[in-house]
C-alpha cells in the first residue's frame, strides 16, 4: 500500500536526521548556542565554520526540534540542550561515540559480502575516541548501573573487581547500594585518571583501589569475591571470552561470583532486537566480537571452571545479567 511504502521510505531516510544530529554534535553547535543564542553568521564565526552551510544545518536542526528559530536567531530547545556539554544530564558523549560508530557501519555491505577481514580493527583508540567512548559508557550506565546493582544480592560479598570498569559508573552504583563493599577498578592506564575523577565526584575514592592493566595481556588483581564484566563479552570472540573467564576464575576467591552484563540473546538470535543489531556493530567494529546466547556463555564459563551458571535477567537493551560461581 501507499502508506506502507511511505513508512518504509521514512525508515530508509532516517539516517538523514541521524547525520544532522551527529554533525551538530561533532561541530559542538549545541554547546555554542547554550552559551548564547545567535544567528548562523554569529555561530559560524564563533566556531570557524562556513556560514552558508551552517545555516542549512541549523535550519534542519530547527525543523527537527533541536533548535528554535526566531527571525534569524537560533535558540536551543529543551531537546537540544541534552546535546550541550554544559548540561549535567548531557548525552553528548554518547552521540560523539556514535559519530565514530557511523564510520565503521559504512563498511557493513563490504563486510557482509566479503567477510569481517575487510574491516578488522584493533583495540587502540585515539584520545578523542577514547574519551567519547568512556563518556558514552557513563551516559548509558547512569540509571542502568543502579538497576543492575539492585538486581544482585551483594550482601554476601566484600570486594568487587570491576574489569574494564571505565570511569567507574558501575563501581559507584554497587558501592552506593552496598555500604559494606569495597572495590578494585581495573582498566587501561589512560582510563584510570577518568575513573579517579568520576569516583572522587561521588566521594568514593577511599573505598576503591585503581589498577591499570590490559585484560587481554595481563593477569587480573586477586583477592576479590565478586567480579563484574559489564559490556565486555560482546567485543570478544568465544575463544577470547574463555581466556578472560579463566583469568577471572584465577583471580576470584573460592566461593566468589562473576557477573556478566550484556545482550543475552534468545536461541533464534533475533531477540532482543537491539542485540541482533548490536551483533552487526561488532561485526564491522571488531575482529571477533558478537552477541551471545545464554547457553553460549554458560558453556564458556563452565569450560573455565565456573559452576551454577544462572540467567538473572534477560534484558532488552544490554541489561541482561548472568551469574556464575567459582567453587
Amino acid at each position: 500500500s501507499a502508506t506502507l511504502r511511505e513508512e518504509l521510505m521514512d525508515e530508509v531516510m532516517a539516517f538523514w536526521k541521524s547525520r544532522v544530529i551527529l554533525t551538530g554534535c561533532d561541530l559542538d553547535v549545541f554547546t555554542q548556542l547554550d552559551r548564547q543564542a545567535g544567528t548562523a553568521q554569529e555561530v559560524s564565526t564563533a566556531l570557524a565554520l562556513d556560514g552558508f552551510a551552517l545555516e542549512r544545518l541549523l535550519n534542519s536542526l530547527a525543523a527537527t526540534g533541536f533548535l528554535e528559530k526566531k527571525g534569524d536567531v537560533f535558540h536551543l530547545t529543551e531537546r537540544g540542550a541534552l546535546l550541550s556539554s554544559l548540561r549535567p544530564d548531557s548525552i553528548l558523549p554518547m552521540v560523539l561515540h556514535f559519530s565514530d560508530v557511523w564510520n565503521t557501519w559504512d563498511s557493513l555491505t563490504d563486510v557482509v559480502r566479503s567477510g569481517r577481514h575487510q574491516r578488522e580493527k584493533g583495540r587502540e583508540r585515539d584520545a578523542r575516541s577514547m574519551e567519547a567512548f568512556i563518556g558514552a559508557m557513563d551516559v548509558i550506565g547512569r540509571d542502568l548501573s543502579f538497576t543492575i546493582a539492585r538486581a544482585v544480592d551483594a550482601g554476601r560479598f566484600k570486594r568487587l573487581l570491576d574489569i574494564g570498569g571505565a570511569s567507574g559508573t558501575y563501581t559507584a552504583a554497587f558501592l552506593k547500594e552496598n555500604d559494606h563493599l569495597t572495590a578494585v577498578l581495573f582498566d587501561l592506564e589512560p582510563v584510570i585518571p577518568m575513573a579517579r575523577r568520576r569516583l572522587a565526584d561521588h566521594g568514593l575514592t577511599a573505598r576503591v583501589t585503581f589498577v591499570a592493566g590490559d585484560f587481554y595481556r595481563d593477569e587480573l588483581p586477586h583477592g576479590c569475591d565478586l567480579a563484574l564484566l559489564s559490556a565486555i563479552v560482546h567485543q570478544n570472540s568465544p575463544a577470547q571470552n574463555v581466556d578472560l573467564f579463566k583469568k577471572v576464575h584465577r583471580a576470584l576467591l573460592p566461593g566468589g561470583s562473576l557477573l556478566i552484563r550484556d545482550h543475552i540473546m534468545d536461541e533464534t538470535r533475533t531477540r532482543p532486537p537491539m542485540g541482533a543489531l548490536f551483533a552487526l556493530n561488532m561485526l564491522v567494529a571488531t575482529p571477533g566480537g558478537d552477541t551471545y546466547t545464554f547457553d553460549e556463555l554458560r558453556i564458556g564459563l563452565e569450560q573455565s571452571g565456573f559452576t551454577d551458571v544462572r540467567l538473572l535477567r534477560q534484558g532488552q537493551r544490554m541489561d541482561g545479567l548472568v551469574e556464575a560461581r567459582k567453587p
